[in-house]
């Protein structure tokens, strides 16, 4: 089915008319279930010489207050004048205009009301309501209301005063009819109130009867009232009394531009808001525990450097070391994600501290290295992030250590180069230097300890492999599968 920016481009629709309709299909959803009817939007088709005029579908809402008139989307569909007189004499007199359709080959019998949607002295389209006929049956009290209430704006459409400019757009998680209705008139008095909205008074406190008083007078804030009568602009809040936590929309009601009157949905959210304190508190202690982490293990990579001061024997203060920027790397991670509301990490940055640590531990001007980042690795989950910071760590020692050794020839700049390449896919990490290279008989199973690391991490934990070749130098490349949500 044509999203709606496809279909309005068989419109002449632009600019801020085509904006205009967007909001009113954006904001409609309360008036459908205000009219316990079907709401379709027609806009002539662009005007063929040739080819009387036509009317696409340009948008349809469904309501949650009675059963819907058409099984299948009408999004789309072309009619003309003979098939839709209703709306094609409504669009050509700018009138509103009530009739009654016979059974066709996409839907039941309807009484439908033709509403044109003014913009700017410009005649957009119809709106049509399109309701079973009501035959026989008297409409109860609260159908009445919602009724004479849905009439209101569509008065409002047909002035140009519905919807509201782009200040009054409707928020996503708006209240519908359903959550609870009050109707205020012109001074601000409750004239209705449905009884989801005296339930959601009753949790609040407040068991007074608001037929006839301001909603203040009976204890409810009515600070979104007054300003969406003062401002002629929709208002939403929240508000809070005795642990509940309601949604107040307040919608004013127009007549030639002067408020006469205002319709208020609400909707009782506290349960959301108590879920969504859970889940900062959730996330706060999650950070708090990356932060406790990344502390300890700090104090594990100082008590190892000092370890590391008291020792005399060469081989034993490198493997000390060694640790020590293990441990940094898995720091560096958790240092990330403490300060991210995010469970990952952009590894972009990790990496660039990751070769500034390699570099002030083993770079000195007797082994002159530049050591350098490109791409972009993206967005990694800390399971991810974790095992390749140590994995990349690893490299990056080998590369200057093994790449550049004793002898290597003094003043000479060796250049270490780190590359990502993420094709959403798969990530493929290298790291390739300009050194002596690797010796003849070398293979990627070697059994020292940093190689060992290297394999198991990329492996094992990563689902990944590891290759390493001479190339003018040594390049050692992991390559590492995305799954769903392991990057972005």
């Amino acid at each position: 089915m044509a999203s709606f920016d496809v279909l309005a481009r068989t419109t002449d629709l632009e600019g801020s008319a085509l904006a205009h309709v967007q909001r009113l299909t954006a904001s409609w959803g309360f008036l459908a279930d205000l009219s316990f009817a079907d709401l379709l939007l027609y806009v002539p088709e662009k005007q063929t010489p040739s080819v009387p005029c036509r009317y696409v579908v340009l948008a349809q809402m469904r309501p949650t207050t009675s059963q819907t008139l058409y099984r299948d989307d009408q999004l789309g569909v072309v009619v003309d004048e003979h098939e839709r007189p209703l709306v094609s004499r409504a669009f050509k007199l700018g009138q509103i205009i009530d009739g009654d359709v016979p059974a066709g080959p996409r839907a039941e019998a309807a009484h439908v009301q033709c509403i044109p949607v003014h913009w700017k002295d410009q005649l957009l389209g119809i709106l049509t309501r399109e309701s079973a006929p009501s035959v026989g049956r008297r409409a109860g009290e609260l159908e009445r209301v919602y009724l004479d209430i849905f009439d209101a704006f569509a008065r409002m459409i047909a002035a140009g005063e519905f919807p509201f400019g782009a200040e009054g757009t409707e928020p996503k998680d708006a209240p519908r009819v359903g959550d609870g209705v009050v109707r205020l008139d012109a001074s601000g008095r409750v004239d209705f109130a449905s009884p989801n909205f005296v339930s959601a008074l009753h949790r609040m406190g407040v068991h007074a009867n608001v037929l006839g008083a301001r909603l203040g007078e009976v204890g409810f804030d009515e600070g979104p009232v007054k300003a969406a009568f003062a401002l002629g602009l929709p208002i939403t809040a929240e508000l809070e009394r005795n642990d509940v936590t309601v949604l107040v929309r307040c919608i004013p009601l127009l007549d030639h531009d002067k408020v006469s009157g205002a319709l208020a949905l609400v909707r009782d959210v506290s349960e959301l808001r108590r879920r969504d304190r859970l889940l900062v508190s959730k996330d706060v202690l999650i950070r708090e525990m990356h932060h406790r982490v990344k502390n300890n293990l700090q104090t594990i990579a100082s008590i190892l450097n000092l370890q590391g001061r008291r020792l005399e024997s060469p081989e034993a203060k490198e493997a000390i070391n060694e640790s020590v920027q293990r441990i940094r790397a898995i720091a560096l991670v958790h240092e990330k994600l403490s300060s991210s509301a995010s469970a990952e990490v952009d590894f972009g940055d990790i990496a660039q501290s990751l070769v500034r640590y390699v570099g002030e531990g083993l770079v000195s001007p007797e082994r002159r290295v530049e050591l350098v980042v490109e791409g972009h690795p993206g967005q990694l989950r800390a399971e991810v992030a974790t095992p390749l910071a140590v994995a990349l760590t690893e490299l990056l020692q080998n590369a200057v250590e093994h790449g550049y050794p004793d002898g290597w020839p003094s003043g000479q700049m060796g250049r270490v180069l780190v590359s990502f390449v993420n094709n959403g896919v798969e990530l493929v990490v290298a790291v390739r230097d300009d050194g002596v290279g690797l010796p003849r008989d070398f293979s990627v199973d070697d059994p020292s300890l940093g190689l060992t690391i290297v394999r198991t991490l990329v492996t094992h934990e990563l689902g990944g492999s590891i290759s390493m070749s001479t190339d003018g130098g040594t390049l050692a490349e992991i390559r590492i599968p995305i799954v769903a949500g392991s990057a972005a």
